[in-house]
């Protein structure tokens, strides 16, 4: 036996857009409800939502039967982090902060086993391999990790036509709060300066071929970065639609 496919990279690779959300609960309950909604993608958080590695674990074992790809975002792009998390099983992984060509290679090198790279081998007894089941899993795992680097500041922004060079990059997600935020907006994505450099910076990811993405919170911003070429995009955050669902449930009827 092989790795399993990657079905969101090569979704990526054919020009697929693909449709996500985030995943912020940190339960495997609510993922798994998450799940069922039909998008192509769930963004388990491990950078700002409670995660640890048990969580990720037990929310890629809730989505193991949702036709969602699961796309584990750590919380920095350290080997021992991303190591854990390919071992648990998650095949696509996201990166905050990325900011140079170097660091992008040291990430391609985390995803991938000797000699090409620094992935311990010692997933035998790991969730990735079935608990041993996948014989082939060492020999065929590389080709099927996805590794998605997040450009979301100004030294990112710089450095990204280098970035886009390395080899082993499948996608390059724009962070827009963080980005607006370092360009002092304060988390203003929708400023004019902002959405340009967003725009460019899509242009640009899409002419290296590679995948761009975004994350959008509103109608509004999810159809201007789908215009602007967007590939993967996020639209929503599933603590904010629970969140607003429920204020606007609790209005609506204390206004009676």
């Amino acid at each position: 036996m092989s790795a399993p496919k990657n079905t969101f990279k090569q979704a990526l690779i054919n020009g697929d857009r693909q449709i996500g959300c985030w995943s912020s609960f940190a339960e495997p309950i609510a993922t798994e409800i998450m799940g069922t909604a039909g998008f192509d993608w769930l963004v388990i958080d491990g950078e700002h939502a409670p995660n640890d590695i048990r969580s990720i674990r037990d929310q890629l074992m809730a989505l193991a039967a949702s036709p969602s790809h699961p796309v584990v975002r750590v919380p920095v792009g350290e080997t021992a982090k991303i190591k854990m998390v390919l071992d648990v099983g998650a095949q696509t992984i996201l990166v905050p902060i990325v900011e140079s060509a170097e660091q992008a290679q040291e990430l391609v090198r985390a995803c991938r086993y000797p000699p090409k790279g620094l992935r311990g081998v010692g997933a035998g007894a790991a969730r990735a391999t079935g608990y041993g089941s996948v014989a082939d899993y060492i020999q065929t795992a590389d080709a099927q990790i996805c590794l998605l680097v997040q450009v979301e500041n100004r030294a990112g922004m710089a450095a990204l036509d280098d970035i886009l060079t390395v080899d082993g990059i499948d996608g390059v997600f724009i962070g827009p709060a963080d980005l607006s935020t370092d360009m002092g907006y304060q988390g203003n994505s929708a400023a004019p300066e902002v959405q340009a450099t967003i725009a460019d910076a899509i242009t640009r990811i899409k002419a290296a071929g590679k995948a761009p993405g975004i994350l959008g919170t509103n109608d509004q911003a999810n159809q201007t970065y789908m215009d602007m070429g967007a590939q993967f995009l996020a639209v929503g955050i599933d603590v904010m639609l629970l969140a607003q669902a429920a204020r606007a449930l609790a209005a609506k009827w204390r206004a009676k």
